[in-house]
């Protein structure tokens, strides 16, 4: 193993959950989110030498946003069958599901600049600053970007949770 290889490994174990989730909550996609973290991880290690000092949990997560984003510029669009393999079943899962599929549908409704402001703000619970940082856009954008994706979440999420309680 070369030097610092351990150390990445750790990382990886560390953090590879909490990007594969942040991964599926920007694509919407299991296997896209799974490409996502894969493509950032490896673009992590070929840098490891550099970002394992500083923050490298703050780069991957820069270089997964990027990607997905850029993915989202690209004319060409990749669909992954809606199979899924064969997977253990751990207890009662509905609920899950349920919850899942209520936050995939309210992230849809928004654009896909508001999703990654509202993924970076609220799931990573970044600063706007650094949310600014890493978008390339002004903290002025991120908060109103942020605030008006927000009240689109409140109004698409409002009718689901009366009927609920009819």
């Amino acid at each position: 193993m070369a030097a610092g290889d351990e150390q990445f490994v750790e990382f990886v174990n560390a953090s590879s959950a909490r990007l594969l989730h942040a991964a599926y909550l920007l694509t919407g996609d299991r296997h896209q989110a799974e490409d996502a973290v894969q493509t950032a991880l490896a673009k992590t290690y070929a840098a490891w030498s550099r970002v394992r000092h500083d923050d490298a949990y703050a780069y991957t997560r820069k270089v997964l946003a990027n990607h997905v984003i850029d993915a989202w510029r690209r004319p060409i669009r990749e669909h992954a069958t809606d199979e899924m393999p064969d997977q253990p079943v751990r207890g009662d899962v509905a609920q899950d599901v349920t919850q899942r599929e209520f936050l995939l549908a309210a992230l849809d409704t928004l654009t896909a600049r508001e999703r990654a402001i509202v993924v970076l703000r609220h799931f990573f619970d970044l600063p706007e600053a650094q949310v600014a940082k890493e978008l390339k856009v002004s903290v002025g954008t991120i908060k109103t970007t942020n605030s008006r994706a927000l009240a689109k979440l409140r109004i698409s999420v409002q009718p689901a949770c009366s009927e609920g309680a009819s």
